[in-house]
């Protein structure tokens, strides 16, 4: 269990992040949503060390964040960023081996190159792995990385706006992937995820956040509601039942 307790995150004397308080339950997908600037980037980010806090306490497994050795903190949690910048010229198979350097330290064994074909196959990337990235469309590259991730092999995977650059039929392999990873392999996902009916359909918990806060959080379907919906977007969101599943209607 990951456990966030009154943390808060200030820029130039203004919080972007107040107070959050919040349990992420292991083996469950958990969806972040909210509108633009409700500090759920950010949250995110403070959950897998890349940005310091500057109040409260994080603790994976009941042990303080601030504890944790790097490299092995990196064998617990793998996080995937909004934007990725890599400069040198690679493949997509040697981007994904870099998922084992918390534990090879570049050295990669038998045993790394396997989670490396396994990750590659699960995102359906085998027949362009010897592609370059530079050679790639931004989904084929965001499915990469996320192969990255999933190489990592941890028990914990957060992925900031993982659907980017994807269209449809892509956006709905990466979920029913994170979906598998949860049900079949145990994992722990957490995604900040802007598209509610992809929350809606493959989330087990949703935390609704605004202005720097939770407003909402729960079940996913106790917050995909109509009222809650409003408070947290201001905006009327009809809700439709489909196919078992609660979808948004918010296009009118």
């Amino acid at each position: 269990m990951i456990e966030v307790r009154n943390v808060s995150k200030r820029y130039n004397n203004k919080y972007v992040v107040e107070d959050v308080s919040l349990k992420i339950a292991k083996g469950k997908i958990t969806s972040f949503i909210g509108p633009n600037g409700a500090g759920k980037s950010t949250l995110l980010s403070m959950i897998s060390r890349l940005l310091s806090k500057d109040e409260g306490e994080i603790l994976i497994e009941g042990q303080p964040l601030d504890k944790s050795k790097s490299n092995e903190l990196a064998k617990k949690i793998s996080i995937l960023k909004q934007t990725n910048h890599i400069t040198v010229r690679l493949t997509i198979r040697e981007l994904v081996s870099f998922g084992r350097f918390p534990y090879s330290q570049g050295n990669l064994t038998k045993e790394d190159w396997a989670h490396v074909d396994e990750a590659i196959r699960y995102m359906e990337l085998e027949d362009i792995q010897h592609k370059y990235l530079d050679q790639l469309s931004g989904g084929q590259k965001q499915r990469a990385y996320i192969a990255m991730v999933i190489a990592q092999n941890t028990e914990y995977i957060l992925l900031d706006e993982p659907l980017n650059n994807l269209d449809m039929k892509h956006s709905v392999q990466i979920m029913k992937v994170l979906r598998r990873l949860v049900d079949e392999m145990g994992k722990t996902v957490v995604i900040v995820i802007h598209d509610i009916n992809f929350a809606s359909v493959y989330s087990d918990y949703i935390v609704a956040l605004k202005g720097g806060k939770v407003v909402r959080e729960g079940t996913t379907d106790a917050i995909i509601d109509s009222q809650i919906l409003h408070e947290v977007y201001d905006m009327d969101i009809q809700i439709e039942d489909i196919a078992e599943n609660k979808i948004c209607v918010y296009y009118a």
